[in-house]
């Protein structure tokens, strides 16, 4: 009785395990009335989103009478989002962390500093643990002063996710800076200050593709441009291709909805851009390791380098190689294997006569804008990709059915 008892209580911790759904920022604030108006932007900015994706995270909250001094200098709600995002620190910080800190102070990054819009220092915050157990925060571009101070912690669940109230917002010049709607946002002007400027000017050169781009601008747009020395090289293989093909390979580079890194990391699979089109797909498979990030099409595989611009709702991110749509481009023809070595084919049994042909290898394509050799359908890594999400998925509901059957059989 006793053993089945310990293996019943194995199978319950490990379906929790299983089943976990992480935490929910707008819910564990909407139990304290002080916070709700920091809780309403954090909703607002759609930044919640951001922190709920978070395993490891610490809120900086404020109560409802200091965010009124916030609130009257009347920021936008982009300037917002960037205010709030430096309240938000990508390591975990409770009650009883806060005074052990090693050397009595500690310099945290935020999601401020991870948007990559964050120059220097100004991104960190720092934590020092004073004599009499009295907990200062304070910008790190904001000389020093540490004028905001804990004040008590809110919930915790270690190592997970903490959310401590502190007296008051942590001033900083560049957070409070106003910040441009998305309409006002110069895309290829980004692109081009930051190693991406051969590709802006072409996009600049091409009206349709660009109007294209500035028409998603406010609804959402994420955009991944190569760098210069990898699009200058590729630039002959584009000059060859027809003016519709011209504006379509540039558009493949855009997808019409906003996507953070994070957000990036957790949604593998096949991913639309501007360029989709009905039968005309020019879509690419998003996969990640750990902390890199590729984007896949039967021609090649690109990885993400650094990040331009996260701010809701336009992300703009380098990559490393120029991706290539199948639609345009061929795939490059396997390598035949070695000739046998004579002595080896003469030993070699004679090859049986067989009603089918061998296929010879494809003839190289005389235009670079016709399509790809391989087949049309969807590439063998996402399958691979859905068959694993598939299992994993299945696997929840097999501990579910087990577990279940394990308690029948006890009673």
């Amino acid at each position: 009785m006793q053993q089945r008892q310990q293996l019943f209580l194995i199978f319950s911790l490990f379906l929790v395990f299983q089943t976990s759904n992480g935490h929910n920022i707008t819910r564990l604030l909407a139990k304290h009335s002080s916070l709700s108006t920091f809780n309403h932007y954090l909703t607002l900015t759609h930044l919640a989103q951001e922190i709920n994706r978070r395993t490891t995270i610490t809120v900086l909250a404020i109560d409802n009478a200091a965010m009124s001094s916030l609130l009257s200098k009347n920021p936008s709600i982009y300037t917002m989002k960037n205010i709030f995002s430096l309240h938000v620190l990508l390591d975990y910080f409770g009650a009883k962390k806060l005074h052990q800190i090693t050397n009595g102070t500690a310099l945290a990054a935020t999601m401020f500093q991870a948007t990559g819009v964050a120059p220097g220092v100004s991104g960190f915050v720092n934590i020092t643990d004073f004599k009499g157990g009295k907990v200062g925060f304070g910008a790190e571009d904001n000389g020093g002063s540490l004028d905001s101070f804990f004040v008590k912690s809110v919930e915790e669940l270690p190592y997970n996710i903490s959310v401590i109230q502190i007296s008051k917002p942590l001033p900083s010049a560049v957070a409070e800076a106003p910040t441009p709607g998305p309409s006002e946002l110069n895309i290829t002007g980004i692109m081009s200050a930051h190693g991406c400027k051969v590709f802006a000017d072409t996009l600049l050169v091409n009206p349709e593709a660009m109007g294209t781009y500035e028409d998603n601008v406010n609804g959402g747009l994420t955009v991944f441009c190569p760098l210069d020395d990898a699009f200058k090289a590729f630039l002959p293989k584009f000059k060859n291709l027809t003016a519709s093909g011209k504006e379509s390979f540039l558009e493949f580079f855009g997808v019409p909805v906003y996507q953070s890194l994070s957000m990036l990391k957790s949604n593998n699979g096949l991913m639309n851009t501007l360029a989709t089109d009905g039968a005309s797909k020019f879509d690419f498979t998003v996969q990640n390791e750990g902390e890199e990030v590729t984007l896949k099409t039967k021609i090649n595989t690109v990885k993400i380098t650094g990040t331009l611009l996260d701010e809701q709702p336009v992300a703009i991110y380098t990559i490393d190689k120029v991706l290539m749509p199948r639609e345009l481009f061929k795939a490059a023809a396997p390598t035949p294997a070695p000739a046998p070595a004579p002595e080896e084919a003469a030993d070699a049994p004679k090859a049986s006569k067989s009603k089918f042909k061998s296929k010879s290898a494809p003839e190289p394509a005389s235009e670079s804008d016709s399509p790809a050799d391989s087949p049309d359908d969807d590439p063998a890594d996402q399958t691979a990709d859905d068959n694993a999400a598939a299992s994993f998925k299945g696997g929840r509901f097999v501990v579910v059915g087990l577990s279940f059957l394990l308690v029948l059989w006890l009673l």
